[in-house]
């Protein structure tokens, strides 16, 4: 049983004299094994905003082929999951998820380096009556026993009637197919407790309820909705529930996309220090210490 904790990209200009070196700031290409240095785990967000041509794919299998025990955990691209699932079109959904597993998440596989594939769903995807089916069509679609597939919910209308954990029906799907139910902390998410297969995946978004609100297109570039830091006490409460996933599931892995001044690197350090996860450490200095729920 493992636990991988890891940040959302590593590619960020403005870690350079926080995370990355000044020497770095020129030099974007070194940048992975910096990061590779500090942790075993990364999730590619790029591949949401376009799916990766086989050069892309070669480039990261080059970085971490000499890497013991390297993961890299995918987003699957907005093409299935921001426009097909929301335009319901389930068969070019279906199309374009299998076209990113043939290309992206099979060579990754088969060198070893494949972490967990994630759909995160639209905030505007509901649960009405063809939405479960037209997911299910997508999963059922992809190699979902073969690979650690997990999906994040978004939309209210996908929980149950306490407001706690995802509706039953949605989790038996997920059940039934081996795929995760994505465990979240961020503005206005459920944070859930229940496990769906023997694998864990759990992602901090941060905490800016009111710039995440502003507008719902996905955009991870939008640094504002990113740049919140955690305090200890606010990840207090989820070292047991991690401790108590790892007992279910094979591996956990657990992913700070609140990466905006490489506040995500020094969240992802001090959640491995609660959970006593050996690791090499390096001082963040951060400008803005203060997180917007101190004003």
């Amino acid at each position: 049983m493992t636990i991988l904790v890891g940040c959302s990209g590593w590619s960020y200009d403005d870690w350079v004299g926080k995370f990355y070196p000044m020497e770095l700031a020129k030099k974007k290409g070194d940048w992975f094994s910096y990061y590779a240095q500090f942790f075993n785990t990364v999730e590619i967000n790029s591949t949401f905003y376009r799916p990766p041509g086989e050069l892309q794919v070669q480039s990261w299998i080059k970085k971490a082929k000499d890497l013991m025990g390297f993961e890299y955990s995918l987003k699957v691209p907005q093409l299935v999951t921001h426009k097909a699932l929301v335009e319901g079109d389930p068969d070019k959904a279906i199309f374009w998820a299998t076209s990113f597993e043939k290309t992206c998440v099979k060579p990754l596989a088969e060198d070893g380096l494949l972490g967990g594939v994630l759909l995160q769903l639209s905030p505007y995807f509901k649960n009405d009556s063809s939405a479960l089916a037209a997911l299910k069509g997508v999963l059922d679609a992809v190699s979902h026993k073969e690979y650690n597939y997990a999906v994040e919910f978004r939309h209210r209308s996908w929980l149950d009637d306490r407001r706690k954990e995802i509706n039953p029906a949605a989790l038996e799907a997920l059940r039934e197919r081996n795929v995760a139910n994505v465990l979240i902390d961020g503005p206005g998410h459920h944070v859930g407790t229940e496990q769906t297969t023997d694998h864990a995946y759990i992602r901090f978004h941060g905490r800016n309820y009111d710039i995440w609100y502003k507008g719902e297109e996905e955009d991870d570039h939008w640094l504002n909705r990113y740049d919140y830091l955690y305090r200890k006490e606010q990840l207090d409460s989820w070292v047991p529930r991690i401790k108590e996933a790892e007992l279910k599931a094979a591996k956990v892995r657990v992913y700070f996309n609140n990466h905006a001044r490489s506040k995500s690197v020094r969240n992802a350090f001090l959640l491995m220090d609660m959970l006593s996860i050996e690791h090499k450490y390096k001082e963040i200095q951060l400008q803005d210490q203060f997180t917007l729920g101190e004003f």
